[in-house]
């Protein structure tokens, strides 16, 4: 699998403008966490901030 995606992770065309769109994605999360009420929807938030922030450590996870 790690050889299939560093071409991916070590072209930074293509993976600087994945980093910048996971990134939106958690700033977005974080303001949804910041406004939920219920408990079980802050857990599924906090649960989707963890993965999106383990897809931002991809890069060092393929090269490893």
């Amino acid at each position: 699998m790690n050889n299939t995606l560093k071409p991916f992770v070590n072209n930074p065309e293509l993976y600087s403008p994945f980093i910048e769109e996971i990134a939106e994605r958690i700033a977005f999360t974080h303001v949804s966490l910041e406004q939920s009420r219920e408990l079980d929807e802050m857990y599924r938030l906090q649960g989707e901030i963890r993965a999106l922030r383990s897809l931002l450590r991809l890069r060092e996870k393929v090269n490893g």
